[in-house]
């Protein structure tokens, strides 16, 4: 039986997983936290991507996990209502599309679940290996050779370096940082989003199923990329950016101290000319992501996953570039705002499954 290794274990990394099992592999998948990792914003799943879903027999557990927004509102930075809606929100669309917004760790912990059959090695990575005879070493376990090795650990992708290159050879900054972290739904929002709007800053909270919890998006612009990987300096510069911004932003960025989880990160999109090497592939963000402004991340990784499994390098490659491309552009072609309904629907279902 061939065997396969899938380095990360989150979305891309799961149905990668899941897809390869199924195609006949005994599948390691190697993440370098020590458990899944938790946290992280609502994510969507829209178009061709909910189709992948239905495949892995998980559509009804995904929709019914699935977000109730009411509504949104946006505020200036004195907390001032300048716009509200109850049809659409921001970080998900119309309110009555098919599409489905859901929080990544429920979307990882049921694409975990449904690959009880796959090994998960957690507090290890890869170290270095070789493309064109799969043999890899790792930091903690022994060296072994794979048929097959799936890059699939995310924008700063370790796999992706061994194999293709240095990160800025592919990095795209699009002038932002994003934090994201959550807290104690102590502003009583029900089911409602609001989002704030500054001099250069912006953000957003919006509660989780139940509404004990909100996730908090803080975010400011910046010229220059820079790489800031201590949190500590992270969150500094968060509340120096942020300083001066009323309304409800002193609270969220008091409560950013102590969250249980934080993430931190520039926008920015991956582009290469190839996903493969020898017998490497990349899938989901450590191949193309498209920043978070796309929206279209966690379908990408997706609909990657399954064509990755169910193709060559050379179809998947192929297949993957118009819908990649299609994806991409909605981060870059409107960069003052949200794509247009137009622009997203060609997106998300601009690839068929069909060979």
């Amino acid at each position: 039986m061939p065997e396969a290794l899938v380095c990360g274990a989150g979305v891309a990394g799961c149905a990668s997983a899941y897809w390869l099992r199924r195609r006949g592999y005994t599948v390691t998948v190697v993440e370098r936290a020590e458990q899944l990792r938790t946290g992280g914003q609502a994510i969507d799943v829209r178009g061709v991507a909910l189709e992948v879903i239905d495949r892995m027999g998980l559509g009804d557990k995904v929709r019914a996990a699935r977000t109730r927004m009411r509504g949104m509102s946006v505020e200036d930075a004195e907390g001032k209502e300048l716009f509200r809606s109850e049809e659409h929100t921001f970080s998900s669309g119309r309110l009555d599309n098919a599409d489905v917004e859901i929080l990544r760790d429920d979307v990882v912990e049921l694409l975990y679940q449904a690959t009880s059959d796959v090994e998960y090695r957690f507090g290890d990575t890869v170290t270095a290996l070789d493309a064109e005879t799969g043999r890899v070493e790792f930091a903690r376990g022994e060296p072994h050779t794979y048929d097959l090795i799936v890059g699939a650990d995310g924008a700063h992708s370790a796999v992706r370096r061994l194999a293709f290159g240095p990160e800025e050879q592919f990095r795209r900054y699009l002038g932002q940082y994003l934090a994201i972290f959550p807290m104690p739904n102590t502003l009583g929002l029900e089911d409602w989003q609001v989002w704030f709007q500054g001099e250069g800053v912006g953000g957003a909270v919006y509660p989780v199923p139940g509404n004990e919890e909100v996730r908090v998006t803080l975010g400011f612009g910046e010229p220059e990329y820079r790489e800031i990987r201590d949190p500590a300096e992270q969150k500094r510069l968060i509340a120096e950016r942020l300083r001066g911004v009323g309304g409800m932003v002193p609270d969220l960025v008091e409560a950013m101290a102590d969250a249980r989880s934080f993430f931190f990160d520039a926008m920015l999109q991956i582009r290469l000319d190839r996903w493969t090497a020898g017998r490497v592939a990349l899938v989901g963000d450590a191949g193309y992501c498209p920043s978070v402004l796309s929206g279209q991340g966690t379908s990408l990784a997706l609909v990657g996953a399954y064509v990755l499994a169910e193709s060559t390098f050379a179809e998947y490659e192929r297949r993957m570039r118009p819908f990649v491309e299609l994806n991409q552009a909605l981060a870059t072609e409107n960069p003052a705002g949200p794509a247009s309904e137009e622009s997203v629907e060609r997106a998300k279902n601009g690839i068929s499954l069909a060979r």
